[in-house]
């Protein structure tokens, strides 16, 4: 498991990874980023690039993006 309890904008930063780079590795917008990262809505094609350009597997969903996504 790889850093439980932390929140998705958290890992990102421990990644020192900023939200336009995780918007480029993951193709998707940075106004995208921000609003996942607010608390906002997602779709879970655009949780799967994110979940893979931050480096984990799918199945580490929960971790990034919590159980109640």
């Amino acid at each position: 498991m790889k850093n439980a309890k932390l929140s998705f904008r958290e890992i990102r930063e421990k990644q020192m990874i900023s939200v336009a780079e995780l918007a480029r590795k993951a193709g998707v917008s940075t106004q995208t980023i921000t609003r996942i990262e607010s608390g906002g809505p997602c779709r879970m094609d655009t949780m799967r690039k994110i979940i893979l350009a931050l480096g984990y597997s799918v199945e580490d969903k929960d971790l990034i993006f919590g159980s109640n996504r």
